[in-house]
């Protein structure tokens, strides 16, 4: 059995008046993220982890910011697009380990839903989906509510 790591990592700004999505959950919030899809930031961090791991470049690579086919896409279908590119690559995903690094909003009781979400998209039980939030104590843009970032890492396994 061959083993693979990879990691990624992304970043959105807040905007007003459009709705927020985390893990493939739309958040109850009164500003979203912006981005040329629903920018999802923990889909896309997701999948840059995977595509990482397989060597199979970054999410901008395979969906790019200046496709009008990708313009305002729901994010799971990109993770999901960027599973079958896993698939197709002879891997099948061991477990993942993400966080989202926010101060607001809370997002505790949407964390079930988001792994569950997630695990469906991967083809995995709930188990094998790790999905964390923590603040930044005020520090940075994320403390400074101008955004969210998410890290992710992911072992493949063939």
């Amino acid at each position: 059995m061959s083993i693979r790591i990879g990691i990624g990592y992304d970043v959105h700004r807040f905007e007003d008046n459009i709705p927020l999505f985390l893990g493939g959950v739309k958040i109850d919030y009164h500003r979203g993220l912006l981005g040329h899809s629903d920018a999802d930031v923990l889909l896309h961090a997701i999948c840059d982890a995977l595509l990482g791991a397989a060597g199979l470049g970054d999410i901008g690579q395979h969906f790019p910011d200046t496709s009008a086919e990708f313009k305002g896409i729901d994010s799971k279908i990109l993770l999901q697009k960027t599973y079958e590119k896993i698939k197709e690559s002879g891997y099948l995903l061991g477990n993942l380990d993400s966080v989202l690094i926010l101060q607001k909003p809370k997002i505790s009781s949407y964390i079930a839903e988001m792994r569950k979400v997630i695990a469906d998209i991967l083809e995995v039980d709930a188990d094998f989906i790790s999905v964390k939030a923590t603040t930044t104590e005020k520090l940075g843009f994320e403390g400074r509510e101008e955004g969210i970032a998410a890290q992710a890492i992911v072992l493949l396994k063939s």
